[in-house]
Order: C-alpha cells, then structure tokens, then sequence
C-alpha cells in the first residue's frame, strides 16, 4: 500500500512538471529571493509626489487653500521624514504658502535611500550629522534643529468687517468706480448725484458737490496722490477737480461725450476713460486745449490705473481688452486678450516691478498675471466668480480682490502661489467697489447693497517703529 502511494505521488508530480513545462516553453532560472531593480527610482519625487498623486485636483486645492495650524504640522513632518530617510538637512520648516517647496525638494542633492557603506572613521559625536551616545532621542541634531525653530504665529484675518457703514443710492453698476480713499485718510463715496466725504479719524460727514442742479450724476471718484484734490467723473461726460479743504470746484473739463466711470491721476496729470471710448489725459495746470487722446478700445474704458514708476498706463474695457501705454505714444505699446470679459479690475504690484493684475467679467472669472517688460502672460487662476476690483498690499506679496456674480465674495491671495489666505463674506450684492487705507492695513468695500464695509486684512508694516493706525478709532460695529 505504502509503495501504491508512493508511485501514484511521484505519476502527479511528473505530469504537472510536463504541464507547466508546456505551458511557459522558456524556463526562466530564479534564485530564492526576490530583489526588485530601484537603479531607475528617485526616492526623493517619489516621496514627494506620494500623497498628491492620491488625490483629486479638487483635492489639491482645496490642500492649497489650507491655511492652518494642521497644515504647518503636515509640512514639519514632511521635512522631519526627509531628513531622517533622506539625509536633506532641513533645519527650519518651510512656509507651506510659498511654491517653492517642489523646487526645493527637487533642488537637494540627490541621496539613494538604501547606501550600503562601512564608516571606517569614527566622527565626533558632536557633529552635526550625529548625536550624541548619551541621547536617547533616535533623531539626528539637524531633525532636533528643525522641531526646535521657531514657529511663525499663525495669521488671523478677521470673518467680519470692524465697521458697516450706510451707503443709500450706492449704484449697483460694473462699469462705476464710485468709491477711494486719500492719503489724509478720507473717504470720497459717490452717492446718486452728490460725493461725500468721511473722516476716519472723526468719523464725519461731509458733503463735498451736488450734481443735481445741472441734472447730472456721479459715475466715478479719485483723489490725487496727496489727497488734495479728488476729480469727480459724471454721467453728462464731465471731469471735475475739486479742493476738498476748501469744498470748491477749481476746474471742470469737458472733452467727453459721455459718461466718465474710470479716472487716475500721475502726478498732476489726469487721465479719464469713458463710455465713448475715449482715454483723455490732461494737465491740470494747463489750459484744457492740452490734452492727449488715446483711442484703442472698442467699446466702453472701465479701468485706469497708473503703474508706480508713473511711466505706464493700464486701461481695462468691455471690449475684453487689457492695454497698457506709454508717455510718449498715442498708440498702446501692449495689447492683451486672453480674457473672456470685461476688464475692470486692475492693480499693478508695488513690489515687482512691471507686474500687472488684471481680472475678468462674469463670463472670464480669472485673474490673470503679466510681465509688461517683456510682454509675457505670467499665470492666471479661476476664481469662480466675477472679478469686479483688486489692489496689492504695500507691506507683503498679496493681494485682495472683490467679486460679484455668484459668490459676492472677497479674496486675500498669496501671490506667486496664488493660495488663498482668506475669504470673507457679508454683502449681498456684488462687491463692485474697493479701496484701501492709507497705512495699507484695512481696506473697504462697497455694493450694490447700499453698504460700505471696513475689513483688517493686510499685515502690518514690517518697521520695527510703527506709528499706531488710526483706524483703530474705529473701535464699534454696527
């Protein structure tokens, strides 16, 4: 029985061997252990790209947008398991802000994950490679480094305005720039057919013209660098200048055919778009024959702005059209057309120079990055909505920028990464107006809700002496 077993046994294990052998006719010799190839294999993008390639591209920027503590620690842990695996070196934990981490990560020497190599000199254990033989920790002196550097304090921005305001017959127009604030801390607000002026330091009201003798009405507003003067724009096609110490009309320009809604001043030039089509600038000092016509746009100019140097213009029209000018010519030096909509907001940046911020109507929805000294467009991000304003902050790389259709919403950015720092909500109408105070801290904002609401957003100056704000007079909310 036992030989019966035996050879039936031995009958199986031949014809399973013939089977397979049928089956894979190249044999293939293996040793006993598998070992997998890894000459190909950089451990570094790997361990990188891990957790973002699980991840939707919702997911991803929604992990963009994260801005707390949580997120930090994410990033601490990340640059801990660098060094511990990778020998990085990392002493400090990285911004989890800025886009440099995926350069940085790929810009460290390259290090193999397994190193097969037999140390035949002791280093000192003193060395910033090594730790001590007394320590008890298993982490190295530059890990201990990294946990020990100092955290920066998480940013607060503040969900509700510090200050509401009633704004009655603030028009709920696109084309309209009805609201800016001066240098000596007042705010000019164009309200049906008067402008008005508010004192953030006495919080008075004063009110500055009436246009309804002459039947006419306010369709933009700007003050001078010095806040001196403020031009008022008016639906009839008119530029007023007026003295606001004083509260008297010094000059009132015609040249328009029609409605003023965008103005800007460099120097003591003032340059006016209209609905005509039209971008005048004019000399204040000089007889009103002087002036430059500009006409690139074919359909109404809803944005001016000057850039720092004073060398540039930018103009923004419901044409779609993003030009930017020069002192010397009459014809744009640059034209751009990636956006889908109107061109209302525009902001050059006070820390890049030739860097200009531009963003679309409700049918574009982007903003849009560009370098005016060679022409290039930069990058652009969807915000989901329309983009009715935007303006830089004076102290750090960010940006604010107001939005109507359908999210009514305002957004603080961290620019080159364009995260978003903050969002903050409470109109109900579109954010149509923007302006921000003289020390760069807070800005305002106003809709087609009949409102002006004052928000702290931006950081404060760096200086290590900084003159207190007046803002913080503003000490009640409505």
């Amino acid at each position: 029985t036992c030989c019966t077993y035996m050879y039936r046994r031995i009958v199986i294990i031949i014809i399973i061997n013939k089977n397979s052998a049928t089956c894979s006719p190249v044999s293939v010799k293996s040793g006993d252990r598998f070992i997998p190839t890894r000459a190909g294999s950089n451990w570094s993008i790997n361990f990188h790209y891990a957790n973002e390639n699980c991840r939707s591209p919702n997911q991803n920027h929604k992990a963009k947008d994260a801005s707390s503590d949580s997120g930090k620690d994410a990033v601490a842990y990340a640059a801990l398991l660098r060094n511990e695996l990778l020998g990085a070196g990392i002493e400090t934990v990285p911004d989890p802000h800025t886009d440099d981490r995926r350069h940085a990560v790929l810009s460290q020497d390259s290090h193999s994950l397994f190193r097969y190599t037999v140390h035949t000199k002791r280093v000192p254990f003193d060395s910033d490679n090594e730790v001590s033989p007394y320590s008890l920790s298993p982490l190295s002196n530059k890990s201990h480094k990294l946990l020990r550097s100092p955290r920066k304090p998480a940013r607060k921005i503040s969900k509700i305005p510090f200050k509401v305001l009633d704004a009655p017959e603030l028009q709920d127009d696109f084309y309209l720039n009805l609201v800016d604030w001066s240098a000596g801390n007042l705010l000019s607000v164009g309200l049906g057919a008067c402008v008005y002026l508010w004192s953030a330091c006495t919080s008075q009201v004063t009110r500055l013209c009436d246009l309804s003798v002459d039947g006419d009405s306010v369709t933009s507003v700007c003050w001078n660098e010095r806040g001196s003067l403020v031009a008022v724009g008016t639906h009839k096609g008119y530029v007023q200048i007026w003295d606001a110490a004083g509260g008297r009309k010094l000059t009132s320009l015609e040249g328009h055919s029609a409605r003023v809604g965008a103005l800007a001043w460099n120097g003591e030039q003032l340059s006016s778009g209209s609905r005509d089509r039209v971008i005048l600038q004019r000399d204040v000092r000089t007889p009103p024959a002087a002036e430059r016509r500009l006409q690139g746009h074919r359909q109404e100019v809803c944005g001016l702005k000057w850039s720092p140097d004073h060398q540039h213009l930018a103009s923004g029209g419901n044409d779609n059209k993003l030009l930017v000018w020069n002192s010397s010519s009459l014809l744009p030096m640059q034209q751009y057309s990636d956006h889908l909509a109107a061109v209302k907001a525009i902001a050059w940046s006070p820390h890049q120079h030739g860097l200009l911020a531009s963003g679309g109507g409700t049918a574009d929805r982007c903003l849009r990055f560009w370098n005016t000294l060679t022409g290039q467009a930069l990058q652009s991000t969807d915000t989901g909505s329309q983009v009715c304003n935007l303006a830089w902050s004076k102290h750090a790389n960010e940006l604010v920028s107001t939005h109507g259709y359908s999210q009514n919403q305002i957004l603080v950015w961290k620019y080159p990464s364009l995260t978003q720092v903050a969002k903050l909500t409470g109109h109900s109408y579109r954010v149509l107006y923007l302006a921000v105070s003289p020390d760069g801290e807070a800005i305002v904002t106003g809709a087609g809700d009949e409102t002006l609401r004052f928000w702290n957003v931006f950081s404060k100056t760096r200086c290590t002496k900084e003159s207190k704000s007046v803002l913080n007079l503003f000490t009640r909310i409505r």
